[in-house]
């Protein structure tokens, strides 16, 4: 994986083949990227990767200036790989945690203004989760879920504010206010 844009443009990533991961592909990264770098000042936001993986998604957010990312994976190897990253990049406002991301929820006490998650597509709770999020009161009020998920997903929730299909990728936003 390669970091698209800002500090750490064009570093390239090599996680381990072991992890049981699929990481966002390029071309769907960076048109999510371009989606939010036309809406966002990237330095303003506070993220939350929720299924984090890699920290592909967490990565690109800090690189861009975010101020803070805290990005839950229930895979140890995968938490252990992220903190490695943390240490190389140098990365202070990243803060990577293991914890099973349903279970974990309740016990987020921070809110945040754009939460990424990236569950895995054949999960049985993939259709629950954006009101299993948006109730968790971990979203500010403006803030924006993003939710990942294969073409067999689809969403009919009133706080569905766009959807974007890049090949087999698909990107849900979800806003409490329901304004786009």
């Amino acid at each position: 994986m390669r970091i698209i844009a800002g500090k750490y443009r064009g570093k390239k990533i090599i996680a381990p083949k072991n992890l049981p991961v699929r990481p966002t592909t390029d071309q769907a990264k960076e048109s999510l990227f371009n989606i939010l770098q036309n809406r966002y000042t990237f330095e303003e936001l506070e993220v939350l990767d929720l299924f984090s993986g890699t920290g592909n998604l967490s990565y690109e957010f800090l690189s861009r200036g975010v101020s803070k990312v805290v990005a839950v994976d229930a895979n140890f190897a995968c938490v252990t790989f992220q903190k490695r990253i943390k240490t190389e990049l140098n990365l202070e406002n990243f803060e990577p945690r293991k914890g099973d991301v349903l279970r974990a929820l309740p016990s987020i006490l921070q809110k945040f203004d754009l939460i990424f998650a990236d569950p895995p597509y054949q999960m049985k709770e993939i259709g629950e989760l954006p009101e299993l999020i948006l109730s968790s009161n971990i979203l500010k009020p403006d803030g924006i879920l993003i939710l990942e998920h294969g073409p067999q997903t689809q969403y009919e929730d009133p706080r569905l504010i766009e959807h974007r299909k890049y090949g087999n990728v698909n990107f849900s936003f979800f806003q409490l206010t329901n304004k786009p």
